[in-house]
């Protein structure tokens, strides 16, 4: 491990200095292009991921859609259990899709990225999958696969299931991949209405409207854990993911998103700490022909950071020691570490700038002596 010194930086604090206060149980927000972390809290913790699941069931349907497994305008039956559970007699979020109707798949991902339809999530899974526990199975597999590593889902829709669980930290990594991996698709979350079977509805992430720059997510509500939010914002150039729960009511919901939201655009910056192709550090080879190899990251190095304050930061390269030749060049050697105080801020991949060749006889030899020495001591 190799520790680094350099300018200045702060946890998430207020520009004051002060630690920054939030009423949310449990929140994490980043910075999207630097992936820094602005704040967070409990981000691991694993609640109900109530209407948030939503997302998670827009994934699967705009990766069908991308793979050609669908089409936008493949059409899905209403089944009575679809109208029942998810539709106007369920007194729940719905786009009322009339029973025994059939509705395409573009008319269902506005109902459900609009409105947040209960009855459009079910629709979908039957239609794909056959039922909802088929394809609550699919959520959970494909979870796996975009980097979520312990969420699981029961139902596609977040209707009460103690099976169903989901961190903070997991709905930001979804929400950044469905931002950056269906463009095509992300600007529905931010359409202000839809309007089907002649009801018109305005879009229930309340932040869309506010403009303020937010151009998705989603809100949810679970008894016993309280109201939630995943929000994204893009503003002033710089684009936040947020995600948060525990909330006491939609009130303090809305109000609290903003204020973290305004706060994370208005009194931070990205900051340079590595240029592209800059050497960050080295690490120590046994038997080369050289006892280094110099590391570097694959882009420059960038964090999101308070504007005014007065503290460091940190980096840290870890690797596991030494690295044996022979060493390739380009070979993911460790990782860099950025920290402000103890909170680490990113991580990511260094590789080595330079092939290392075997060394001599002696040379193995001699460092063959010195790692015995190291463990030893």
């Amino acid at each position: 491990m190799c520790l680094l010194w350099f300018g200045p930086a702060l946890a998430a604090t207020a520009p004051n200095g002060a630690a920054f206060e939030t009423k949310a149980k449990q929140i994490y927000m980043i910075e999207a292009s630097t992936g820094t972390v602005i704040i967070a809290k409990d981000e691991d913790v694993p609640v109900s991921p109530a209407s948030l699941a939503k997302l998670m069931t827009m994934e699967i349907v705009f990766d069908a859609l991308r793979k050609g497994e669908i089409q936008p305008t493949t059409e899905y039956a209403v089944s009575e259990h679809a109208w029942r559970t998810g539709g106007a007699p369920s007194r729940t979020s719905t786009m009322f899709a009339a029973l025994k109707s059939r509705v395409s798949v573009l008319d269902l991902i506005q109902g459900v990225t609009v409105q947040l339809a209960n009855d459009a999530c079910i629709i979908l899974a039957e239609g794909m999958t056959g039922s909802e526990d088929a394809f609550a199975e699919r959520m959970t597999k494909r979870a796996r696969e975009i980097g979520l590593p312990s969420a699981t889902f029961a139902n596609p829709t977040g209707l009460p299931d103690p099976r169903s669980k989901i961190s903070m930290r997991e709905l930001v990594t979804l929400t950044r991949h469905i931002q950056s991996t269906y463009p095509e698709f992300f600007p529905y979350y931010a359409q202000a209405e839809f309007e089907w079977n002649k009801i018109r509805q305005r879009n229930r992430n309340p932040l869309v409207g506010a403009n303020i720059g937010v151009d998705g997510f989603a809100t949810g509500f679970a008894e016993g854990e309280g109201y939630s939010i995943v929000a994204t914002v893009n503003r002033d150039g710089k684009r936040l993911f947020l995600a948060m729960g525990g909330l006491a009511n939609e009130k303090e919901r809305l109000e609290e998103a903003r204020r973290i939201l305004d706060w994370g655009i208005s009194n931070f910056q990205t900051k340079r700490i590595f240029a592209d192709g800059e050497v960050i550090g080295a690490a120590s080879v046994y038997g080369g022909e050289q006892s280094k190899v110099d590391l570097v990251a694959r882009a420059p190095v960038d964090v999101f950071v308070p504007i005014n304050n007065p503290e460091r930061l940190a980096a840290r390269i870890v690797y596991r020691w030494p690295l044996k030749a022979p060493v390739e060049n380009g070979f993911q050697a460790g990782t860099l570490r950025v920290f402000s105080g103890e909170r680490l801020l990113r991580e990511l991949p260094l590789y080595t700038a330079a092939a290392v060749g075997q060394g001599t006889l002696v040379s193995r030899a001699t460092d063959a002596v010195l790692e015995l020495m190291f463990f030893w001591l």
